[in-house]
C-alpha cells in the first residue's frame, strides 16, 4: 500500500532512481499495483551520466534520448510493486521485496524505454498492456 511520503524505487530508465509518493491519483488514501499516483523524484542520475550514454546517431530518433529527469520535479507515475501483499483471485498473495514504480508522461505512457525489474500481473488487468510488453518478467 502506497501512501503519502512514501518512497519508491523507478525501475524504468528514465534517469529517476527514488521517488516519493504526495498523491494517490484515484483520491484513495492508498494506491496498489496498477494505481496512477504523482511523485516527486528525490534522487536522479546526473544529466552528463544520461545524455552521454544516449549520443549515439541511433539515439537521436529515441525520445528518451531527450529526456531529463531532475531532483525536485513533480511527475506522474505508476505502482508496479508493492511490499504490502495483494490478494489474487485463486487465494494466493504475491508480496514483493521493495516498492517500486514507473514514470508516466501526461498521455499515461511511459517515460522510458525499458523497465528494469518484474512487474505485477494485476497490471494486466488494469489496461497497462504496454508496460507489461516492456517488462522483463510479470509475476
Amino acid at each position: 500500500m502506497i501512501q503519502l511520503k512514501t518512497l519508491l524505487n523507478v525501475i524504468d530508465n528514465s534517469g529517476a532512481i527514488i521517488a516519493e509518493c504526495i498523491r494517490v491519483a484515484h483520491g484513495g488514501r492508498y494506491g496498489r499495483i496498477g494505481d496512477p499516483i504523482t511523485v516527486v523524484i528525490k534522487k536522479a542520475k546526473p544529466i552528463s551520466q544520461v545524455t552521454s550514454t544516449t549520443t549515439s546517431p541511433s539515439a537521436a530518433s529515441n525520445p528518451a534520448a531527450k529526456l531529463q529527469i531532475r531532483r525536485g520535479e513533480v511527475k506522474k507515475a505508476l505502482i508496479v510493486r508493492t511490499r504490502k501483499e495483494t490478494r489474487r483471485p485463486d487465494g494466493r498473495y504475491i508480496r514483493f521485496d521493495d516498492n517500486a514504480c514507473i514514470l508516466l508522461n501526461n498521455r499515461q505512457e511511459p517515460l522510458g524505454t525499458r523497465v528494469l525489474g518484474v512487474v505485477g500481473a494485476e497490471l494486466r488487468g488494469k489496461k497497462w498492456g504496454k508496460v507489461i510488453s516492456l517488462a522483463p518478467r510479470v509475476i
